[in-house]
């Protein structure tokens, strides 16, 4: 890596892509933002945190893309209102509603394109290993993969490579490196269901209170409850 790298990061408005930012920058990298709205329920709230955030560490650039076809295409309780966002069940090994099918093939997709057009040698993704063991588009392998897809798939001189740091972290150790490296939290976003407070109960707030509450720390957004989610 040179002095001058750039990276994409894919930054959806939550605590894992806010993460991701500050640790491409720690490695050296000029961030560019690439955020996604593709009809989740709180698309509003997660847009005003990542546009925040870009200021906030004043990105290379800042592109926003709408797509409804994830939308269209269903069977996720995050773009489906049919489907309603199901209650946290930290223990169960069943694929969640919430999984959007191929969301971050998808996204990566983009992202290697912007990345290409701008020389960036670096696309980052914030996935992480409790996102894994219910999406399968989160773990190691789909990474890996996901790299010689980039390979084979662009110019010959491109050289991008696709860098989840976080794989093989838990949530506790993300939010751990976030506060070390500075991260806002309290612009960060990740509730499935609202835009103000977050509900507190659904899978994404229950991760990320968890992680807080492990390190004794409080988070600082607002939320309608907090439960207590570490195990004595």
């Amino acid at each position: 890596m040179t002095d001058n790298d750039s990276a994409v990061v894919l930054v959806s408005g939550g605590m894992d892509s806010a993460t991701a930012v500050y640790e491409a920058m720690d490695r050296g990298y000029e961030p560019y933002f690439l955020h996604a709205s593709y009809g989740q329920e709180t698309e509003d709230r997660e847009r005003e945190c990542a546009e925040w955030l870009a200021e906030e560490v004043d990105a290379a650039n800042f592109l926003h893309i709408e797509t409804d076809h994830l939308a269209r295409i269903g069977a996720s309780s995050l773009t489906d209102e049919e489907m309603a966002v199901a209650d946290a069940d930290l223990d169960s090994d069943e694929i969640p509603t919430s999984y959007v099918p191929f969301r971050n093939a998808n996204l990566l997709s983009m992202a290697v394109s912007y990345a290409e057009a701008n020389d960036c040698s670096a696309v980052f993704i914030g996935a992480h290993s409790e996102d894994f063991s219910g999406y399968p588009d989160c773990r190691p392998e789909f990474f890996e993969a996901f790299q010689q897809v980039i390979n084979v798939g662009t110019k010959p001189e491109t050289e991008i490579e696709m860098v989840a740091p976080f794989v093989e972290f838990s949530k506790t150790e993300i939010a751990e490196l976030g506060l070390e490296l500075g991260v806002p939290y309290d612009h960060t976003w990740s509730c499935y269901r609202e835009e103000e407070p977050a509900c507190g109960t659904c899978d994404a707030c229950a991760f990320r209170l968890q992680a807080f509450q492990a390190l004794g720390e409080r988070d600082p957004i607002e939320y309608a409850e907090r439960p207590d989610y570490v195990e004595e």
